[in-house]
């Protein structure tokens, strides 16, 4: 794709985001940050995704390809860990059989908190510590640590690029 028809389809790069998601405040925050529209729709797995309409008018998306899983806390993803590990495990099986790249954004945390055990669950830091990593390792997944405040503007972010980088070596027959 020529450099100046990509700069005009990631004009219209729209976030995709899962009907699952939540609307409340902290949502509406986030979704406001992104600074592009903003979609919502059923998504196989991920909470957020992203597409774009081709110079053609054909809408391309990732759903299928890169998706970003949102946590708000540390005590979230120890609770996909232990109680809700089978539920959570399935979404990422998907992901993987669709051969999929994963995000799995942890909003307020850092692994200096997950070493410390400062959150709340009884989960030990290192069963934490070693699920994440599994996971990376299992799912293809990148951890991502932020504060919720950036939220928004990281998920943005993150889909412009994958976007960008899927549109550079685009071919007409292929999805992005």
């Amino acid at each position: 794709m020529h450099p100046a028809e990509l700069e005009q389809v990631l004009k219209t790069l729209v976030i995709l985001v899962d009907t699952r998601e939540q609307p409340n405040e902290r949502y509406k925050q986030r979704l406001n940050s992104m600074g592009v529209p903003c979609e919502r729709r059923k998504l196989d797995f991920g909470d957020y995704s992203a597409k774009v309409t081709l110079p053609s008018g054909e809408e391309k998306t990732l759903q299928n390809s890169v998706c970003i899983e949102r946590k708000m806390a540390i005590d979230e993803i120890c609770n996909c860990f232990c109680q809700h590990r089978k539920r959570f495990t399935k979404e990422f099986q998907r992901a993987k059989e669709a051969g999929a790249k994963l995000y799995l954004l942890i909003e307020d945390g850092n692994w200096e908190k997950a070493y410390k055990g400062d959150y709340n669950s009884l989960m030990k830091p290192k069963a934490l510590i070693a699920s994440l990593t599994a996971w990376a390792a299992r799912y293809n997944c990148q951890i991502v640590f932020c504060d919720h405040k950036t939220t928004g503007k990281l998920i943005k972010e993150i889909m412009y690029r994958e976007t960008k980088e899927r549109l550079e070596s685009y071919e007409e027959e292929t999805d992005i």
